[in-house]
């Protein structure tokens, strides 16, 4: 069992930054490969960022690429999301997840997820 706790979401100016956090519970954290997600107001849950068990192995939805980092700290059972460029589109309650599977932007390869932090990026 894998208890997630994001925090970080807040309100933030068009072009501003956020870091976003993560921490798990448990001590088989470095088993998991680990992802973000968000949901925007009447819309899907979508992939933003995932990264392997080592922190090697990153991946990107394409219109966070070059504005957003993800990486993790096994050592502190944390995974984070450096958000750089905010744009109102990227208004949405973030999600992390955990996987016991490979690097991926699927949402059923997920077994764990955290309730989610809100970002809100105005114009």
């Amino acid at each position: 069992q894998v208890q997630l706790v994001e925090s970080g979401g807040g309100l933030v100016q068009n072009g501003g930054s956020l870091r976003l956090s993560c921490a798990a519970s448990g001590r088989t954290f470095s088993s998991y490969s680990m992802g973000w997600f968000r949901q925007a107001p009447g819309r899907e849950r979508e992939f933003v960022a995932a990264i392997s068990r080592s922190g090697a192995g990153r991946r990107y939805e394409d219109s966070v690429k070059g504005r957003f980092t993800i990486s993790r700290d096994n050592a502190k059972n944390t995974v984070y999301l450096q958000m750089n460029a905010l744009k109102p589109e990227d208004t949405a309650v973030y999600y992390c997840a955990a996987s016991p599977s490979t690097v991926s932007s699927m949402e059923s390869s997920y077994n764990y997820w955290g309730q989610g932090t809100q970002v809100t990026v105005s114009s």
